[in-house]
């Protein structure tokens, strides 16, 4: 026997039970940090943007505070201590943050200004050349090569000194 169940009565089966477990939605929450956007109980009651701002700064806070507890542990030094000396870590990455990066090289002759690109020589000074400027004499190079030249000799030939022989 078979039963023929009509698909409008399972719908509204189906249609019930998804009443029954969906809430109501809840009134808008603004955020807690006064952005002027909306909040959700997912986030704290924070707007995304403020949500992720708070997880940056709770991640960037426990290092900090494990390596404080881990120098105060492992030797004799107080907290007040440990937290002196933090405090120029932070001011000396900082300084090092506030330094320009280094620009890449330039790819002009440094004494005509004459776009090189592939074609440029590197002098041993540091500058890049033309064809016209790549020898030293031709760009009032900085760089000794009489000096670079006696430190190469020497490092390639130490002074081998022999012993003095005691005479019979």
């Amino acid at each position: 026997m078979i039963l023929i169940i009509p698909l409008a009565a399972m719908a509204q089966e189906s249609w019930k039970e998804s009443e029954e477990t969906v809430q109501t939605p809840e009134a808008p929450i603004l955020c807690v940090n006064n952005c002027g956007f909306f909040g959700s109980s997912m986030t704290n009651n924070m707007c995304s943007k403020c949500y992720r701002d708070f997880i940056k700064a709770t991640t960037m806070a426990a290092p900090v505070v494990e390596k404080v507890f881990s120098v105060a542990s492992s030797s004799s030094v107080t907290l007040e201590q440990a937290k002196a000396d933090e405090v120029p870590a932070v001011a000396v990455a900082d300084s090092q943050a506030a330094q320009e990066p280094p620009k890449p090289p330039s790819n002009r002759c440094l004494s005509c200004r004459k776009k090189v690109g592939l074609t440029g020589f590197q002098c041993r000074c540091g500058g890049t050349f033309c064809s016209m400027h790549r020898y030293a004499d031709s760009h009032e190079c900085t760089f000794d090569y009489k000096k670079a030249g006696r430190e190469q000799i020497a490092k390639q030939n130490p002074v081998v000194i022999a012993e003095k022989i005691n005479k019979i």
